[in-house]
């Protein structure tokens, strides 16, 4: 049979994602690998885990934890949610907190509820994979959102316009982005929710790495800003903050969450409901125990073991990249971007590293909607030793100089 003539049109957006190809490398026990972002499984609180389903699955609610609920998500953990929130300045309710299985869900989510073929999607430029991997789906275009720049916002609406569609979100991570490990000034924040407002579209907070800060001075998320400006009422604000419990305590539970104004919550809610009913009672009622229980503790030690790493990274960058790289410095998050000499492919060095100096590391032209970028690559340091850091940051630096050379030559 011939698939191609039946599969529809949006699956021709559908690409493998390079990370997690990459993740398989992790098995090869001699390569060095600053590729996947993914937390560290030394780090993962698995005896409060193990206990926390023992305690749902003898509990008077041990039926429950094992049968169909309610697709918004188990209420005590999103009372919990919300509470958590109020602390960094979204003040919400559990009716304003939609459970999903994971926050890569959320964007698929959301690009579902907000696209049609041919409207424009703001993101910045690089922006998350995973989320240009959700929204493609939906056979959108990608215009960029580059902040505090000096574009008019009707150009925005002629540039969609004149692609058959109209602006339908602006998409950032605000914190420690991923891949750049930027995070947005508070200025950078007002800007966007200005041309929020001004486009009259809503703002997708993708704030995965929210509890990562190892230095520096925190900035209150957009949706808190959002909600100073329209006087502490999340019915007005026009900002969805997407959380998720993957870069804190564990990702195999898939539990993330979304806060916003409950209009929109309820539409989610619909999709979830036709999508997969729920996501896993039983999963939500453990990662609710273990959160009450150590949350603040759990954040305490992964921020001590990702900063240390975060500072090795950087100092073995210093020490061994060779002159024509720049790379940033982040104040928290999984991530250093990289970027190398003119005319160096990202791509094609990954090939030579992992042949020649068994370093694997993520090309970055995966993180632009136009296919650009090829002179610039991601280093995760959340799952390497000090001495992997150290070797493979020196090996990676003696080929890029080696590949420098002969570019000049």
């Amino acid at each position: 049979m011939d698939w191609q003539q039946v599969f529809a049109t949006r699956a021709s957006r559908m690409k493998a994602s390079e990370i997690r190809e990459l993740l398989k490398l992790l098995e090869q026990p001699d390569i060095i690998s600053f590729a996947g972002g993914i937390p560290d499984v030394n780090l993962f609180p698995k005896a409060e885990v193990a206990e926390a389903y023992a305690e749902v699955l003898a509990s008077p609610q041990g039926d429950a934890a094992l049968q169909y609920s309610v697709s918004e998500g188990y209420k005590p953990l999103r009372e919990w949610i919300a509470k958590e929130m109020g602390k960094i300045g979204i003040a919400c309710t559990a009716d304003h907190v939609f459970i999903t299985s994971g926050s890569q869900q959320l964007l698929d989510y959301l690009g579902k509820l907000f696209l049609s073929k041919d409207d424009t999607a703001l993101v910045t430029w690089p922006t998350y994979m995973g989320a240009l991997g959700a929204f493609n789906a939906y056979e959108p275009n990608y215009d960029k959102l580059l902040p505090l720049s000096n574009r008019e916002p009707s150009s925005y609406h002629d540039a969609a316009k004149e692609k058959g569609g109209a602006v339908k979100f602006a998409y950032c991570v605000p914190e420690f982005h991923n891949p750049t490990g930027v995070t947005m000034t508070r200025p950078e924040r007002e800007w966007l929710l200005d041309l929020a407002q001004k486009l009259d579209v809503p703002v997708i907070e993708d704030a995965a790495y929210q509890s990562l800060r190892y230095a520096g001075e925190s900035v209150p998320p957009i949706l808190a800003l959002d909600l100073e400006r329209n006087g502490g009422d999340i019915e007005k604000t026009r900002t969805f903050y997407c959380g998720t419990f993957s870069k804190t305590l564990a990702p195999g539970l898939r539990i993330g969450w979304l806060v916003g104004n409950s209009e929109v919550v309820r539409k989610l809610v619909l999709i979830k409901q036709a999508a997969d009913l729920h996501s896993s009672t039983i999963n939500q009622m453990a990662i609710h125990k273990v959160a009450e229980r150590l949350f603040d503790d759990q954040i305490a030690k992964i921020r001590k073991a990702y900063g240390h790493r975060r500072e090795k990274m950087l100092a073995a960058l210093d020490a061994y990249m060779p002159a024509g790289l720049e790379w940033t410095r982040p104040e928290g998050g999984m991530f250093v971007w990289v970027t190398l000499p003119k005319g160096m492919d990202g791509a094609r060095l990954l090939a030579r590293a992992i042949e020649t100096v068994r370093v694997a590391f993520v090309p970055g032209r995966a993180f632009f909607a136009d296919g650009s970028g090829e002179n610039t690559i991601r280093l995760s340091f959340s799952c390497a030793s000090d001495e992997m850091i150290d070797e493979g940051v020196k090996r990676l630096g003696q080929l890029i100089a080696a590949e420098s050379a002969a570019l000049a030559a």
